[in-house]
C-alpha cells in the first residue's frame, strides 16, 4: 500500500508540475524514430520541497534513497507509456532508465559535503550538495547507458525479448554494466550482450577544490594549518560541457567509491549550478568619512588610497604610483562566473626585488582569486593521462585559468624559460591558450586542439640589476626611454603598464623604507602607522569587493578625451618603417584604466577626470618604451607631490588640472578633425 500511494504522489507531482507533458513529449520523439532501443532515457526535474509537501515519504525516498525513488518513477512512467500508448516498441519496465534531476537539496548541514573535512561520506548513496572550482578535466569519452542481454541457450524463453537489460546507476563502472559473465536466471546459460542495442553516453571526469583551498596558490600564510583534497566528479550526457575550468559551481551528487590504483571518493553529478558571490552592501565607516571629506575633488580619494595602501608592507608614501596601479587593476577583477574583459597587466622594473615581491603577494590577497605562481609550477594548462583508465586526457588547469576573474602573480619575468614567455606573449595578445591533444601520444587515432578563454590580470616583475641585464645594457638615444633588453620586444608590448620603480629616485625615499623594514622585524605584528590602525586589510578587502562590483558607463566627455587622445598618440608614434607603436589592444587599456579610476573613486560614470589619470598612465608606460614625445608627460606626473597634508593634495589638483588643459591642447592638435589626419585615419 506505501508503494503505491508513492506512485500515486508521484502520477500527481508529474501532472502538476508539467513533467508529464514533458515526459510525453519525449516518448513522441523516441515513437516518431521507428527505431527499437534497449533502453528509453528519460530525465525527471524534481522538486524536493515540493515533492515533500506533497508527499512526505516519497520525498524522503528521493533525498536519501533515489535508487528506490527512480524505480517508483519507473513503474508509474511505464504504466503511462502503456495506457496511453505512447511507445510502440517498448516491452519492459526494466528498458526504462529513468534519471532524477534536482533543482536543490534542503539548507542544512547533513546535505552538505564539505571537501575540506574528514573522512567523506559515500557509503549512503544519497544526493549531497558540494561546492569547489576545477582544477582540472578530460576530454569526452563514451560509456554504456544501457545494454541488451540475451539466454545463450536458444531453446530458453529468455533467448529472446528484453528481459536482461543492464542500465548505469551511480558509481558503477563500466564492467558492472557490460561485461561476459552474467548467468540466466532460469537456466544459468551464460548471458549474451546483443551490441547492437548497446545505448552509449557521454561522459566527462572533472576534479574541484574547495574555495578556502585557493589559500594554498596565494603564497602566503597565516601560520594556521589546513587541510584539503580534490575531489572528482562524473559527468554523464546532458552535464558533460557545462563546467569550465577556472569556475566555481554547486553540485548535487551522490558519493560513490571507485577504485583504481588506490581506493578514491567520487561523486555522479545529477545537478549543476554556477556559482555567484554576494556582492558586498559597503565600505567601512572609515572609508565613508574620507569619501565625503574628499568630495570636492576627483582625484584627492584615489591618491590617500594610494598613499596608505599596503602600510604593513611599505612606509606610507612610498611607491604611490605602483600601489595606484595595483589598486586599479584589483577593482578590474571579478568575482562572479562572467566573462573578464578588462584586465589591466602590470610589469614593473625595479632593483628591489624582495620588496616588490612582498607588496604584490600582499595585494593579491586581498581578492577572492589572487593567485600567486611557484616557478616549479605551470603557468598555463598541461595534459596528464586520467587515472581512471577511460582512456581520456586529463587536462590540468595552471595557474592562469585558477585566477580566472582575478590576479595571476607570475614573479620575476627572468625566471621563466623562453617557451613559457613567447606562451606568455601570445595569451596576453588573445587572452585565449589552445591546448594541443596529441591522439598518438594518448592512444587515440585523431588529434585534438582545445581553446580555452584566460580571464586574469597578469602581474611581473623585472630586476633591473640582474647579472644579465647588466651585460647587456645599451645606450638609450630617446628621451625617458628604460632600458628594457631584457625583456623581449613583442612581450613587453602585451603589458598594458610598464612601471618604474627604482628606489634611488627622490620618489622612492630609501631611509623611510629601511626604518619600516626594521621595526616590521622587532615587531611583525605590530601597526606602525596611524593609516593601519584607521584603514586596515579587512577595510580595504570590503572597499575593493564593492567597487569592483559598481556597473560604471562613460560620459561624453570622457569617452571624447579617452578616443582623442588614442588617435593623436597613435598618430604621432607611427612611422613608415615600423609602423605604429600602439597596439590593436592599447585603446581598450585605456578604457579599462578609465574606468578601474572611477571604480576605485566608488563613482557609477567615468569622467574626464578619470580619463585624465588613465592617459597619464598610459603615457608613462608609452614613454618608458618608446621614449617622450610632443605630448611630454613627466614620470611622476600623477604624484608630483609627497602628500604630507591637505594642501599638497591641492597642489596636486592644480598640477593635474594644468595636465588636463595640455592633454585637451594635444588632441585639439593631433586628434581627430584636425588638419595632420588622412581622410582614412
Amino acid at each position: 500500500m506505501s508503494n503505491l500511494k508513492m506512485k500515486e504522489a508521484a502520477l500527481i507531482y508529474l501532472d502538476r508540475s508539467g513533467g508529464l507533458q514533458k515526459f510525453i513529449d519525449d516518448c513522441k520523439s523516441y515513437n516518431d524514430s521507428k527505431q527499437s532501443y534497449a533502453v528509453y532515457r528519460f530525465n525527471i526535474l524534481i522538486n524536493p520541497s515540493d515533492i515533500t509537501e506533497l508527499d512526505a515519504e516519497l520525498g524522503n525516498h528521493i533525498l536519501h534513497q533515489p535508487l528506490k525513488a527512480a524505480q517508483v518513477f519507473q513503474s508509474v512512467c511505464f504504466t503511462a507509456v502503456k495506457t496511453l500508448s505512447l511507445i510502440g516498441q517498448l516491452q519492459t519496465e526494466t528498458q526504462i532508465n529513468i534519471v532524477l534531476k534536482l533543482t536543490h537539496l534542503p539548507q542544512l548541514r547533513s546535505y552538505s559535503l564539505d571537501l575540506c573535512e574528514f573522512p567523506l561520506d559515500y557509503a549512503s548513496q544519497r544526493f549531497y550538495m558540494m561546492q569547489g572550482i576545477v582544477i582540472s578535466m578530460t576530454t569526452v569519452t563514451k560509456y554504456t547507458q544501457g545494454a541488451r542481454f540475451l539466454c545463450s541457450d536458444e531453446a530458453c524463453p529468455l533467448s529472446k525479448g528484453f528481459q536482461y537489460i543492464r542500465v548505469h546507476v551511480p558509481g558503477a563502472t563500466e564492467s558492472a554494466t557490460v561485461r561476459n559473465d552474467f548467468l540466466c536466471n532460469l537456466c544459468s546459460s551464460s548471458l549474451q550482450e546483443d551490441r547492437k542495442f548497446r545505448v552509449l553516453g557521454d561522459k566527462q571526469i572533472v576534479e574541484i577544490i574547495t574555495a578556502k583551498a585557493l589559500q594554498a596558490f596565494k603564497g602566503y600564510s597565516n601560520n594556521q594549518p589546513f587541510r584539503f583534497q580534490s575531489l572528482t566528479i562524473f559527468l554523464r550526457d546532458e552535464s558533460v560541457g557545462k563546467m569550465n575550468i577556472g569556475s566555481e559551481y554547486k553540485i548535487i551528487g551522490i558519493p560513490t567509491c571507485v577504485k583504481t590504483s588506490q581506493t578514491a571518493v567520487c561523486i555522479e553529478a545529477n545537478s549543476i549550478i554556477f556559482c555567484n558571490p554576494k556582492v558586498p552592501s559597503g565600505i567601512s565607516n572609515n572609508f565613508k568619512d574620507l569619501l565625503s571629506l574628499t568630495s570636492n575633488s576627483c582625484w584627492k580619494f584615489t591618491a590617500i588610497l594610494a598613499n596608505i595602501f599596503a602600510s604593513q608592507i611599505v612606509p606610507p608614501g612610498t611607491y604611490n604610483l605602483l600601489k595606484l596601479c595595483l589598486l586599479m587593476s584589483l577593482v578590474q577583477t571579478c568575482d562572479r562566473n562572467k566573462e573578464l574583459k578588462d584586465c589591466l597587466d602590470i610589469l614593473i622594473i625595479t632593483s628591489d626585488t624582495l620588496l616588490i615581491d612582498r607588496l604584490l603577494n600582499f595585494s593579491i590577497n586581498l581578492v577572492p582569486r589572487g593567485i600567486r605562481n611557484p616557478v616549479s609550477t605551470e603557468i598555463f594548462p598541461t595534459l596528464t593521462r586520467n587515472k581512471y583508465g577511460t582512456g581520456a586526457v586529463s587536462i590540468q588547469a595552471g595557474s592562469a585559468l585558477l585566477a580566472k576573474g582575478g590576479i595571476c602573480f607570475i614573479g620575476d619575468l627572468a625566471s621563466h624559460k623562453k617557451d613559457k614567455l613567447e606562451q606568455l606573449q601570445s595569451v596576453l595578445e588573445s587572452r585565449s591558450i589552445t591546448v594541443y591533444i596529441p591522439g598518438k601520444k594518448f592512444g587515440n587515432d585523431v588529434n585534438q586542439h582545445m581553446t580555452f578563454p584566460v580571464q586574469c590580470s597578469f602581474w611581473s616583475f623585472v630586476d633591473m640589476d640582474s647579472s644579465s641585464r647588466k651585460n647587456m645594457q645599451k645606450t638609450n638615444t630617446l628621451i625617458g626611454q628604460m632600458d628594457c633588453s631584457l625583456i623581449p620586444a613583442n612581450l613587453l608590448e602585451t603589458f598594458g603598464l610598464l612601471i618604474n620603480c627604482n628606489e634611488s629616485s627622490s620618489f622612492y625615499p630609501l631611509l623611510s623604507t629601511v626604518q619600516h623594514t626594521l621595526k616590521k622585524a622587532i615587531d611583525p605584528e605590530g601597526q606602525l602607522y596611524v593609516a593601519s590602525k584607521n584603514f586596515t586589510t579587512e577595510d580595504f578587502e570590503k572597499l575593493l569587493a564593492f567597487a569592483k562590483n559598481l556597473n560604471v558607463e562613460f560620459s561624453l566627455e570622457a569617452e571624447r578625451m579617452i578616443h582623442g587622445y588614442y588617435l593623436a598618440s597613435r598618430r604621432i608614434r607611427t612611422d613608415s618603417i615600423s609602423g605604429s607603436k600602439l597596439s590593436a589592444s592599447a585603446l581598450k587599456y585605456l578604457v579599462s584604466l578609465a574606468e578601474a579610476h572611477a571604480r576605485l573613486s566608488l563613482r557609477n560614470k567615468v569622467l574626464k577626470e578619470d580619463a585624465l589619470i588613465a592617459a597619464l598612465l598610459f603615457e608613462t608606460s608609452l614613454t618608458l618604451k618608446y621614449g617622450a614625445t610632443v605630448f611630454c608627460v613627466a614620470p611622476s606626473a600623477v604624484f608630483p607631490f609627497e602628500l604630507y597634508n591637505e594642501e599638497y593634495l591641492e597642489q596636486r589638483d592644480i598640477y593635474l588640472t594644468q595636465c588636463q588643459q595640455q592633454l585637451q591642447q594635444f588632441i585639439a592638435t593631433y586628434g581627430p578633425g584636425t588638419a595632420i589626419f588622412t581622410s582614412d585615419e
